[in-house]
């Protein structure tokens, strides 16, 4: 876990990966697999950590809110009938909750994230 220091807290991205699957009626191509290290978590409502997934495509839905930064790769959203908005490393993005639509990942990915649920 991260080390903390009166309300400072290190977040080392060493946490064990964990895989997580995606629903086989979700996806609109490819197989893509992805990885989850969940750094830090405050309650029920706030995670910090990194994500990686390999290539394809897939519906998502959120509920949440989540500030993304690309670490290596390249993505593509396609928000329900609008343009896909692409992703590289370096770029940073936030989804804000309601956004529905296909998440495409062209290049495997690697992101670091902020999420905020409720």
């Amino acid at each position: 876990m991260p080390s903390s220091d009166s309300h400072l807290i290190a977040v080392p991205g060493t946490t064990a990966a964990v895989a997580e699957s995606i629903a086989p009626d979700r996806i609109v191509e490819g197989a893509p697999t992805t990885e989850l290290i969940n750094s830090y978590q405050l309650g029920d409502h706030t995670y910090v950590g990194e994500w990686a997934a390999t290539s394809g495509a897939w519906r998502v839905t959120y509920d949440e809110w989540e500030f993304c930064h690309m670490l290596s790769g390249v993505c593509e959203l396609i928000p329900d009938g609008a343009k896909a908005r692409r992703f590289v490393a370096g770029d940073s993005f936030v989804i804000e909750p309601g956004f529905s639509g296909i998440w495409r990942v062209l290049e495997p990915m690697r992101k670091r994230y902020v999420i905020r649920v409720g």
